[in-house]
């Protein structure tokens, strides 16, 4: 592992954001340190459909409903250089990408208002985007919204790409490296832990010195701000199928209830069908399996014959005023800047936020960032939902240790996990592949008590998103810690 003790910016997070932040500071001669807990793309941008679109299903709506048209304006503008920023660095590398138009649809007509209202909010927001009645497609289409001339990419190669270049001009990866805590106000203080500490088994700890932090994580590892009270953690599900005969081309995804995201990714074997959905809030769904297994039936049933043969699953940031941060961590205290939020849309929202945060930086400027910052009056139009939100995280905390007490002791089924025990004992106890383990449910971010997810075999934290191994091993933050 590189021995680094200081630099000009340590960027947290080896995701599509903290990359492409970095090789923009790089290439202006910054000397940069990226740490990534895991491996580049072990989370969201790993685990994303690849769709690079500025449609973005109901988004625009959402975001006309709460905010002025030059705030729109602004968001699609970020997105859009973000977007043709991300293409643009694609061709010239050599890495495919497929040129499509992407769906906004509803798939019944009584859903027909809503996409309605996201043809009126492309058009507030001057895309040029057409009203479609029926498509190409063997799944209910009642009508939608189509933007032309998007695309899609596979995120990986795209990512080591990046971290090609960004070691070339000079820039340290250090993977396997988990930041724990940021101190000082300039130069600030970077806190590093090897990620096989992460239940405490042992104590390896370094620290990076730097004028400014970049947290591109999912949330912020860091508590001020209040940044994990100001969005919501949802968990989607995707399946690749290989599907004979006609493959439907383009992007399409429903708006209406239960949401579809349809695609397809070309391989060396064949073109395959990417299926996504059954979302849910992470660690509030009972049983995430039974809405994987229908998402699996849907597509059987609209293309007959397709084999599953890969699973994944992803968590997104949906901030409670609909709007990205993007910006410093606390107010006017530009030493630690913050890029979260995306709301599934990271794609072309983390090209903007690195853009942002680059010229940031730089002394640059980016006109249309005023939509993504992180402390603005427009937040004010997320209030209501952020109470209703952290109201929801308080009944989940009191339920969480009240309600262990009346489960079972016995030892779960297969692929199961169950909390029980009185308070003052509770026990999270799964069995994945036959091996039974029983570990603590509290979560060391704040005391919530973790739920069991039956599809993706982990424990999540109901309040703020936290992900668990069976073993306890930490997955996802805003903890820094596994369970014990």
């Amino acid at each position: 592992m590189a021995q680094v003790r200081s630099a000009d910016v340590v960027v947290v997070g080896g995701g599509i954001t903290g990359l492409t932040t970095a090789l923009q500071l790089s290439r202006a001669g910054k000397k940069v340190v990226v740490v990534e807990a895991r491996h580049i793309g072990a989370c969201a941008s790993g685990n994303t459909t690849g769709k690079v679109s500025v449609l973005q299903g109901s988004k625009l709506s959402n975001i006309a409903s709460k905010h002025g048209t030059d705030v729109l304006r602004a968001y699609v503008t970020g997105n859009s250089e973000g977007r043709d920023w991300l293409i643009r660095y694609c061709d010239d590398h050599g890495l495919n990408v497929q040129r499509e138009d992407d769906h906004a649809y509803v798939q019944n007509e009584k859903s027909l208002g809503s996409a309605r209202k996201i043809l009126a909010a492309c058009r507030e927001a001057e895309l040029d985007a057409q009203w479609v009645d029926e498509a190409d497609v063997p799944f209910p289409f009642a009508g939608g919204v189509r933007l032309r001339d998007q695309a899609q990419i596979d995120p990986m190669p795209y990512l080591s790409s990046v971290v090609t270049e960004f070691e070339r001009h000079g820039g340290t990866l250090l993977q396997g490296v988990r930041a724990t805590s940021v101190s000082g106000i300039g130069p600030v203080t970077v806190k590093l832990r090897l990620t096989a500490d992460d239940q405490g088994t042992r104590d390896e700890e370094f620290a990076v010195t730097a004028q400014q932090c970049v947290l591109a994580t999912g949330v912020p590892i860091l508590d001020r701000g209040l940044f994990f009270a100001r969005l919501e953690a949802m968990r989607s599900y995707c399946m690749a199928y290989d599907v004979p005969g006609e493959i439907t081309r383009s992007m399409y995804i429903a708006v209406d209830s239960p949401s579809r995201s349809v695609r397809y990714a070309p391989t060396a074997d064949g073109d395959k069908l990417i299926v996504g959905g059954a979302g849910h809030p992470v660690g509030r769904s009972d049983h995430p399996k039974n809405a994987v297994d229908e998402l699996h039936r849907w597509a059987t049933l609209h293309y007959p014959g397709a084999q599953r043969t890969h699973y994944w699953s992803a968590q997104d940031y949906h901030p409670v005023d609909e709007l990205p941060y993007v910006g410093p961590l606390l107010p006017k205290l530009d030493n630690l800047l913050v890029a979260t939020g995306f709301d599934k849309w990271g794609m072309t929202n983390g090209v903007a936020a690195a853009l942002a945060l680059s010229a940031r930086i730089l002394g640059g400027r980016m006109d249309w960032a005023k939509a993504f910052g992180s402390w603005s009056p427009h937040e004010l139009s997320g209030i209501p939902s952020a109470l209703q939100q952290n109201f929801e995280v308080g009944l989940n905390l009191a339920k969480g240790w009240v309600t262990p007490i009346t489960a079972p002791s016995a030892t779960p089924e297969e692929g199961q996990g169950v909390v029980s025990g009185p308070p003052w004992n509770l026990r999270a106890t799964s069995v994945v592949d036959g091996t039974e383990r029983t570990i603590s449910p509290v979560c060391p971010h704040l005391g919530g008590i973790v739920n069991w997810n039956d599809s993706d075999q982990a424990w999540e934290c109901p309040l703020h998103g936290s992900r668990f191994a069976p073993d306890g091993a930490l997955l996802e933050g805003p903890a820094t810690r596994g369970l014990r």
